[in-house]
């Protein structure tokens, strides 16, 4: 089973730019910026009031009817919206009994339900310490469990495979992908839901300012100027399956997951190790995971935050792993138009990396104008470009040093 090939045959997305993943595709190609002033809640006193919000968004609106969504956060519905595009992409939705038996979830999360209960105890400490009946069935209604996406998306499709929820920061949506593939090699799951999804919260933001990571405008990733991140929200999901399995079935293949590699820095709690070694360890176990080497890698999706460390870090790591190839081949962070969705980024920039390749471009670095001397890659800054790619890697490097690099390829039918 170590040899099975592992294809990606659904895609689903919600963010900030987009919430399907046509218009996801177009909007990269346009290098459209989705940071804006965030409206969830009150940013006053905050050094940043800007974050990659997903506006108007219809919650529980006319695609939910046959679902049961009362209970559900923000964070669950992004999740549910993005998987139902992902199965329906797939041709598994409505889904068969022989699929359903054997489907598994693999999902990256953060702040879950958090949005949701920070309002029930602002409601709470408004109206005092008396707790009425109206109140207590409100306090059902505030989820704080990252897992109980999971849950919820397992009972709405009645999904008997394994499931999993990882929370490593701003590496769990890739790792969760990562795990969906060793679940499929090793024959426990015929087909995997994988994916992330990341709401904006008040915690979140206040901890980010807190921290002084943000920048008060939007992020500029490599840029001379930046400052910090802007944090996003969204959800991205896809459908893996063996090769065979999709065959078997006539399905559409999109891309083919060719390998990950995990690493820690065991450095620092917020700050990633100055010399990348966590990063380009990473990068290598990816590399011989998937049996390439560096100059076979046609693009890289950085993690790309634009703060002022990581920037150079990995800057550096790239550089330790592709040597003089890595002035050859294309950089770009896609969080300069999506913000860093944490929990999500993972899956949004390998679902990213898999437009990127399907459609022949390579998205752009927006916000690029006055490029650091220590970053002095090709960031792609003029704007989106044509490109015939093969292989893509896409890095997420987390708080704590979570490391995670996934490989991903076009599928043998191109």
């Amino acid at each position: 089973m170590e040899n099975t090939r592992v294809v990606i045959t659904g895609l689903g997305t919600v963010n900030a730019l987009a919430w399907n993943v046509a218009d996801f595709a177009a909007a990269l190609l346009a290098g459209r910026c989705g940071i804006g002033p965030v409206t969830l809640f009150d940013t006053s006193g905050q050094t940043t009031h800007t974050g990659a919000e997903i506006k108007d968004y219809p919650g529980a609106g006319l695609c939910f009817r046959r679902f049961k969504t009362k209970r559900m956060s923000r964070a669950d519905l992004l999740a549910l919206d993005a998987a139902l595009q992902a199965l329906t992409d797939a041709g598994l939705f409505p889904l068969p009994d022989e699929v359903r038996r054997d489907l598994g979830l693999s999902i990256g999360g953060g702040a879950g339900g958090l949005l949701e209960a920070e309002e029930f105890f602002r409601r709470f400490l408004a109206d005092g310490e008396k707790l009425t009946a109206r109140r207590r069935r409100f306090s059902k209604l505030a989820p704080a469990y990252s897992w109980s996406t999971a849950d919820h998306l397992a009972s709405l499709f009645d999904l008997k495979g394994p499931r999993t929820t990882f929370m490593t920061a701003c590496s769990s949506g890739g790792t969760a992908l990562g795990w969906a593939r060793d679940l499929i090699r090793s024959g426990q799951a015929a087909v995997l839901l994988a994916g992330g999804t990341e709401p904006l919260c008040r915690m979140t933001f206040t901890a980010f300012n807190a921290l002084r990571a943000v920048d008060p405008d939007y992020c500029k990733p490599f840029d001379r100027r930046r400052r910090g991140l802007s944090l996003g929200e969204g959800a991205a999901f896809m459908v893996m399956e063996s090769l065979e399995h999709a065959q078997q079935r006539g399905a559409r293949i999109q891309a083919e997951f060719l390998g990950y590699g995990l690493s820690a820095d065991a450095y620092h709690m917020t700050a990633p190790d100055p010399a990348g070694d966590g990063a380009a360890r990473a990068m290598r176990a990816a590399l011989s995971d998937a049996g390439l080497e560096p100059e076979q890698v046609d693009y890289i999706n950085a993690h790309g935050t634009g703060t002022p460390a990581n920037d150079v870090t990995e800057t550096k790591a790239i550089k330790t792993v592709f040597g003089p190839w890595a002035f050859r081949i294309p950089v770009s962070s896609t969080k300069s138009m999506i913000g860093h969705c944490l929990g999500a980024a993972g899956a949004l920039e390998a679902l990213a990396s898999i437009l990127a390749l399907e459609h022949g471009f390579l998205p752009p670095t927006i916000h690029l104008e006055e490029p650091d001397p220590e970053c002095d890659l090709d960031y792609v800054a003029d704007g989106a470009r044509k490109a015939d790619l093969g292989i893509v890697l896409s890095n997420s490097f987390a708080f704590g040093g979570n490391n995670t690099t996934i490989i991903l390829g076009r599928g043998p039918e191109h």
